[in-house]
């Protein structure tokens, strides 16, 4: 039966070649390439516990009086959108599963992203013919990260509130545009109109994942047009020949187990681990703040930036032409993105390598690249670290102004520094290397006079 429908099908598709080439298909041994699959696998996750979410939320900020099982906020005044949140969490049934298992998800899809573009950038798998797949998965990053802020922002409780202040202030910031730009987006000054709430759900249930989806689609067909790279384990990995196991029935039930184990995982992550626990946070109100809550931590290096620049407003007469949060909130995180996406180029244009690469570097083959990449890590690692300042005074007593004064100190000089030890560590490594094969061919040679 089994074979008649096979036939029955190929006769009538002619998909047979095609299945036959997709099952022969040859990915490469090694771990590293499986964080693209955890990504893609969050992704999945989110879209279908983010689907259960969309039939109980109301995207509506007009005001109501809440009367639940939280007790604390019965008889409070909040948004329908606040109230909808906490009737998920604490009366949906599995409300409060699927909302922290999507929120986790979301964590672990950008962390995801971010450690297999580190892979990607250290081992040169973005050099040519791979430059346009590399752009597509930054585009992915970038995508990803709006799409976390809007959908911790759709909550409407104090700490999202507090996060869209902050949008709001870096929107205002951009020069000439700001402010035709913050109002466009808002539909009007801060909070904005009653018609943002709705548009910014609709961006975060229907535009991004879309957006995503897409580049992702694209970047899977990328990757199986020109081949998975690979590292040169031994004299068999080739440019022109790829080592590893065949999509069936070697690599199917391994990333079928992965797929498994990290929806296990994020659902333990959801049913056991509290996050944004947005009934603590109270609902938002324009002139309300709290110490304590923080935004997801893939925006922490933002909030740093924000805080490390000096109060510096380029004014020319009465007219500010550039304030305060457009160098932390515009121009750094621009400065960072774009050392990322046009590195492929920049490194070509420097060692005039031109040539079509399929086997991957270790970071130690290329020292600079790997000193220049550690430069940048942390640069954006230190200014992230300067984002918990107002926590550790809390917990710890240090004096926030204090921390802020010796990270605006470290952010320049720890880079330099961390650059310069992973350059001497990669050359030393290549030199011990280097030692060991000038000693290797010695000892045959001798072996070779004593016959």
């Amino acid at each position: 039966m089994i074979r008649a429908a096979v036939r029955f099908i190929d006769q009538r598709s002619g998909t047979a070649p095609f299945i036959k080439k997709t099952l022969r298909y040859i990915f490469p041994d090694h771990w590293s390439f499986l964080l693209g699959e955890v990504a893609l696998y969050c992704f999945m996750l989110l879209v279908a516990t983010g689907v259960y979410l969309t039939f109980f939320f109301d995207d509506s900020v007009s005001q109501t009086t809440y009367h639940g099982p939280y007790k604390p906020l019965d008889g409070a005044t909040m948004s329908h959108a606040y109230q909808s949140v906490l009737h998920i969490s604490f009366s949906t049934k599995a409300g409060l599963l699927m909302r922290q298992t999507h929120h986790w998800a979301a964590n672990v899809f950008v962390a995801a992203i971010a450690l297999h573009l580190l892979r990607v950038f250290f081992t040169g798998a973005f050099r040519k013919p791979r430059d346009l797949t590399y752009l597509i998965g930054i585009g992915m990053l970038t995508l990803a990260l709006l799409e976390g802020y809007l959908g911790y922002s759709l909550a409407d409780d104090l700490l999202s509130g507090m996060g869209l202040a902050i949008g709001y202030s870096v929107a205002m910031s951009i020069p000439f545009v700001g402010a035709n730009f913050a109002t466009l987006i808002w539909g009007g000054p801060f909070p904005g109109s009653s018609s943002f709430w709705p548009r910014m759900f609709i961006a975060h249930v229907l535009i991004f994942p879309i957006l995503i989806a897409l580049l992702l689609t694209i970047h899977l067909v990328l990757v199986a047009s020109r081949h998975h790279t690979q590292f040169k384990a031994s004299k068999r990995e080739t440019e022109r020949q790829v080592v590893g196991v065949p999509a069936f029935p070697g690599q199917a039930p391994r990333s079928l187990g992965l797929m498994f184990a990290v929806f296990g995982v994020l659902f333990l992550l959801g049913g056991l681990v509290q996050i944004n626990p947005i009934w603590l946070w109270g609902p938002y109100h324009v002139g309300d703040a709290t110490n304590g809550a923080q935004p997801d931590w893939y925006l922490g290096w933002l909030i740093g930036a924000l805080r490390l620049v000096p109060s510096w407003d380029f004014t020319v007469g009465s007219y500010t032409v550039v304030p305060n949060p457009f160098w932390g909130g515009v121009l750094f995180p621009t400065i960072v993105f774009g050392i990322v996406a046009l590195w492929p180029f920049l490194e070509r244009r420097v060692t005039g390598d031109v040539a079509f690469h399929n086997l991957l570097d270790r970071p130690r083959d290329n020292p600079w690249r790997t000193a220049l990449g550690m430069a940048l890590l942390t640069w954006v690692f230190l200014t992230f670290m300067a984002g918990s300042a107002d926590r550790v005074d809390v917990l710890f007593g240090i004096p926030y102004s204090r921390q802020i004064w010796i990270y605006r100190v470290i952010v320049w000089v720890g880079p330099l520094v961390v650059g310069a030890i992973a350059k001497r560590v990669c050359e030393e490594l290549l030199r011990g290397e280097q030692a060991h094969a000038v000693r290797r061919a010695a000892i045959a040679e001798a072996r070779l006079i004593e016959r």
